[in-house]
């Protein structure tokens, strides 16, 4: 029997040197499994490593029951969350892996094309796939084209309905689903969408089986997760963890301060959880009841001497500004809630009633947005709003924490596309 815990996974190699072919095919093996791929998939439990944690094999069976088109697979490696590199790590250690898995799940749904989305603000990881592909075509061997496509970056560019939107008419837009799964398309072709290490998964499930996969992590929630580390770390770093594992376990393997104040989990449509647990185990199961989720595989490290008010204010504002604009919750219940948080972080006169606006504004502009990038906002602000309230209450009161004056930030922001002149009583 194959000891699951001693087979290589999916950072086995070093970042920055992405395996060759060759290598690749040496370290996994290059035979894959026969039999039903797609039972092996369901056999397996592996769900979305996306976000949303949607089964991979129903998504799968979903878009092979479609007749009568030609069809898509596409490999979402956009990394719209800025305090994610997960992506980049594992594109830039073994690329093939993830290539591997896009072609499995092209012969489960009957996918003649496979389309591999990499942000071109990224020229690295472009280059890792790029040489990548080159070697693959190379071989003389059937199976679907594959293509790399490298739209803009920009958060909402990685939200899928956006991303096949940006394959099909060149434009980042999210699309208004109303249920969930629902068929994406490029032009009238259905479109199986998987983030990269969700492909990666697959192909480690093409060669070793479900049992193998199921070696590691419970019943429940089986195999393993990349987490990407920032905020008060040594460094950023990616690590490998076994679901189920506790936060405190994750954060001493990182470098991570061990002691926070806060943790910021599943990317910044995710939610705060307090440093009081710690010991909850890192899986969905376990992390639902408190109001988060493993999410994107975020984890953002907020330190006792940071501030919750101020750093979700930072988010909240740059997720304003990178939002579609296309509905009344984006273009103007974010910024407001942007401008309610500022009052706050800057403990304002108008510091109480901005309290009592940002709760209600965060009713309203739940679930009325064309996509759900709103509603990851909301849950982002109410979870502070939980988290941090002894803080909101001295920055209500008037009286700023020490965090809040300080010029340390931990939460990776980028620089806004419109900086906003703003004057504080």
């Amino acid at each position: 029997m194959i000891d699951a815990a001693q087979m290589p996974r999916l950072l086995h190699g070093t970042p920055g040197k992405p395996f060759t072919l060759e290598q690749h095919e040496a370290t996994y093996h290059s035979t894959f499994r026969t039999g039903s791929l797609l039972d092996e998939l369901t056999n397996s439990g592996l769900t979305g490593r996306g976000g949303a944690a949607f089964p991979t094999a129903v998504k799968a069976r979903l878009i092979r029951e479609q007749r009568g088109h030609r069809k898509y697979v596409v490999v979402n490696a956009m990394e719209g969350e800025p305090a994610s590199h997960k992506d980049q790590t594992l594109l830039s250690t073994n690329p093939h892996l993830v290539l591997d898995g896009a072609e499995i799940l092209a012969s489960i749904v009957g996918a003649q094309r496979v389309a591999i989305a990499v942000a071109r603000d990224n020229p690295i990881v472009v280059n890792h796939v790029k040489r990548a592909l080159h070697e693959r075509e190379r071989r003389s061997k059937r199976g679907p084209e594959l293509e790399l496509h490298t739209p803009p970056w920009r958060y909402v560019a990685g939200e899928e309905s956006a991303l096949v939107h940006w394959l099909d008419d060149n434009e980042s837009l999210p699309q208004y689903r109303p249920r969930r799964p629902h068929v994406l398309r490029i032009g009238h072709d259905p479109v199986l969408l998987d983030n990269a290490e969700t492909c990666a998964n697959v192909g480690l499930i093409g060669r070793y089986g479900a049992q193998w996969f199921r070696g590691l992590g419970d019943d429940a929630t089986p195999g393993t997760q990349l987490v990407s580390l920032t905020g008060a770390v040594a460094r950023p770093t990616v690590v490998e963890v076994v679901l189920g594992t506790p936060l405190r376990q994750i954060l001493a393997a990182a470098g991570a301060d061990t002691s926070p104040r806060a943790l910021l989990l599943g990317g910044y449509g995710g939610a705060w959880l307090s440093g009081d647990y710690l010991d909850t185990p890192y899986d969905n199961t376990a992390l639902k009841p408190l109001g988060a989720s493993v999410g994107a595989g975020v984890i953002v490290v907020l330190p006792r001497q940071g501030c919750g008010v101020v750093e979700t204010h930072r988010v909240v504002r740059w997720m304003a500004n990178e939002s579609a604009r296309q509905c009344g919750p984006c273009a103007f219940g974010l910024p407001a809630l942007a401008e309610d948080l500022a009052h706050l972080a800057h403990a304002t006169r108008d510091a109480d009633a901005a309290l009592r606006r940002l709760i209600e504004r965060a009713g309203v502009i739940e679930g009325r947005g064309a996509c759900h990038h709103p509603d990851g906002v909301v849950r982002f602000v109410r979870s502070a709003i939980e988290v941090f309230r002894d803080d909101l209450a001295q920055h209500v009161a008037g009286n700023a924490c020490a965090g809040a004056k300080s010029p340390t930030h931990y939460a990776t922001v980028p620089t806004l596309e419109r900086e906003e002149e703003l004057i504080w009583e």
